[in-house]
């Protein structure tokens, strides 16, 4: 009755991974040779990592990764040129995102560039930041939908918050003048304080022109070239050698 009790007020608590931990406890018939500062021990660290893995679960659900993916998962053993040092690198805790560094997967279609960049992100929120993946077109069309209804400074300010942005598909065609102006700004609102992922067709040095303006494309690329790694794939198509999945 009394241990019925106690998993009541742990469960009214919301302390559900020591609640769990307190039942397991009470069916171990060798748990009594385990002192009380042990046992409490347990409890806490099972609490720790049931608040850890829900954090973690919700980050993901949250960034709307495309591909379930993996840096564990990332096949070097085809040919395209893939830096393992550097993706090791990035992968490793992520500093990247912590020092606020961007990242560009530029490479033919079906070379694995989005299921990279998904990669990196799932790393990150793995190591506790926050991430959201978008592809430019459908990024775009948000903003312009937010900017008919009023709400587009909002929608503007939740993506400044986040720690890794990953825009897939861009530059693959010219951008509007509202779409370079709201690109600036999430640009300017990352600079030095978020991270980028950009996956593109077209090298960087193209970049410039599918933005137009020349002024805002300086200001753009001023924000984005500087601070980040650049990872040029080439090859064959992989959803062609694996049937539509890439890695």
């Amino acid at each position: 009755m009394l241990n019925q009790h106690t998993l009541e007020k742990l469960q009214a608590l919301r302390l559900l991974g020591m609640a769990e931990a307190f039942r397991a406890q009470a069916e171990q018939p060798d748990i009594a040779q385990l002192s009380f500062e042990e046992r409490f021990a347990l409890l806490v660290d099972q609490q720790w990592n049931w608040k850890q893995n829900r954090a973690l679960a919700r980050r993901l659900s949250n960034a709307k990764l495309r591909h379930r993916a993996s840096v564990e998962d990332i096949d070097f053993r085809s040919p395209r040129g893939l830096d393992r040092a550097l993706i090791r690198s990035l992968a490793q805790t992520s500093g990247w995102v912590g020092q606020h560094q961007n990242v560009f997967l530029i490479g033919p279609t079906g070379i694995g560039k989005s299921f990279l960049a998904c990669a990196l992100a799932e790393k990150a929120c793995r190591d506790g930041y926050t991430a959201l993946y978008a592809r430019a077109t459908q990024l775009f069309r948000d903003l312009a939908l937010a900017r008919a209804d009023g709400s587009l400074r909002s929608r503007l300010a939740k993506l400044a918050k986040v720690d890794v942005l990953v825009v897939d598909d861009w530059a693959m065609a010219p951008l509007s003048d509202l779409e370079r102006r709201d690109f600036l700004e999430i640009c300017e609102d990352r600079y030095q304080i978020r991270s980028l992922v950009l996956t593109s067709q077209l090298p960087v040095a193209q970049w410039h022109a599918q933005i137009g303006d020349p002024t805002l494309a300086d200001s753009i690329l001023d924000r984005l070239v500087h601070n980040a790694h650049r990872i040029e794939m080439q090859g064959e198509s992989m959803r062609k050698k694996r049937g539509g999945k890439e890695s």
